[in-house]
């Protein structure tokens, strides 16, 4: 298995079908959302995924500072069902931190995480700062990291 972080000109067809055929299986599929995901943010933003054996089975977006809000953000942040109990999102979530902090220098990382999700991600430093509300019919809190 093997960590990839592109630009979204980086990615390869392939690479890109991958992305969106595993985004939807998850988003669209599994948690029954129908939603546009080609939302014309991913132009502009970093993609981190794992790879087993040429299929994504993991995935994540890093948008850059005003793509969706006023600080960096990650987004559609996934593993498949198949992968899941095993640390996977842990680990991607902190080289996406990791990353953004090394490399793009920012300090701060807002997220809308589904509240079922809340204490994962208060696990890894962010602070919730919204009540809960409905996204695509999905309970949603917002969150923010700051270093």
């Amino acid at each position: 298995m093997n960590w990839e972080l592109k630009k979204f000109e980086e990615l390869k067809v392939k690479e890109l079908y991958e992305i969106l055929k595993i985004r939807n299986e998850v988003f669209v599929v599994e948690q029954q959302c129908a939603y546009q995901d080609c939302d014309g943010k991913d132009e502009k933003s970093y993609h981190l995924y794992l790879q087993d054996n040429g299929k994504i089975i993991a995935y994540l977006r890093i948008l850059k500072k005003g793509v969706s809000y006023d600080e960096i953000s990650i987004g559609r942040v996934l593993v498949h069902k198949n992968y899941r109990g095993k640390g996977i999102s842990r680990e991607m979530m902190l080289k996406a931190i990791n990353f953004i902090d090394l490399n793009l220098n920012e300090k701060e990382i807002k997220i809308q995480a589904q509240s079922y999700l809340v204490n994962f991600y208060g696990s890894l430093g962010f602070k919730e700062t919204s009540n809960e509300y409905l996204e695509d019919n999905i309970p949603h809190i917002d969150m923010l990291y700051k270093k």
